[in-house]
């Protein structure tokens, strides 16, 4: 069922919550940047926010992602934006990543460092920083200490280690990185250019697999997740941390 999952995403303007304005947001609080940086975009998908970084960057982009359709379709949507020469795209496992050491000025990624966790991938991602490198990441956290029993145990099976956002701070601090920035991501965010066309997209495919039983639940246990969100979206969420990594 796995083809399914990519079949449901593929055709979506982002593979997770997030938007332009968000990403410029974020990308406004590096400041001190050389004039052409390098910059690596982990766990890309289809790129909407690769090509938003390369509007307001003059930089070099090494988009990254697992499914070679994503990178597919990033690399036609690079190309016709102009960008072509300055987005590399490469499949790779974010797991694995093998750059030479202190290749990159940026380290970009949204909604998706959480695959490896996020102290695995702050710890792993930091050689690859350069000297007073960034690193920004849009994670899920929760808004609230204190939410409903019902969206708490719906997350204790998809994403144990959730946290509250402040709590983020201290793993930050640990691993060797200084806080710049925190906002929580608008949650238009999670429909403009997820939900709302993910919602389109399995009314064509719940017709599409109408006899098959576990195409059937993947689109029941996605509806729940919209569904979940539209009632307790005050307690959870997308943040964006932007940080840079310490030098000793």
């Amino acid at each position: 069922m796995e083809e399914l999952y990519f079949e449901i995403f593929e055709s979506l303007p982002r593979q997770g919550p997030g938007d332009d304005e968000s990403t410029r947001q974020a990308f406004h609080k590096l400041t001190g940047l050389p004039k052409r940086p390098e910059i690596l975009d982990v766990g890309c998908g289809t790129g909407g926010q690769t090509l938003t970084l390369a509007k307001l960057s003059t930089g070099n982009i090494t988009a990254l992602d697992n499914h070679q359709p994503f990178i597919e379709t990033l690399k036609r949507n690079a190309h016709q934006a102009g960008y072509g020469d300055r987005i590399r795209c490469l499949v790779g496992d974010m797991n694995s990543m093998n750059f030479p050491e202190g290749s990159f000025d940026v380290i970009w990624s949204e909604g998706a460092a959480n695959l490896m966790g996020l102290k695995n991938a702050l710890h792993a991602w930091r050689p690859f920083l350069r000297p007073n490198g960034y690193l920004a990441i849009s994670e899920l956290v929760w808004f609230k200490q204190e939410v409903p029993p019902e969206i708490r145990d719906y997350f204790a099976e998809l994403y144990p280690d959730m946290e509250y956002y402040e709590h983020i701070y201290s793993v930050i601090k640990s691993a060797e990185y200084k806080m710049v920035a925190y906002f929580p991501l608008p949650d238009q965010s999670w429909w403009t250019d997820y939900y709302t066309p993910a919602e389109e997209r399995i009314t064509e495919l719940r017709h599409k697999y109408r006899d098959t039983k576990d195409a059937q639940e993947i689109f029941d246990s996605f509806q729940l997740e919209m569904d979940m969100h539209k009632k307790y979206s005050p307690y959870y969420g997308y943040s964006f941390y932007v940080m840079r990594k310490e030098d000793g």
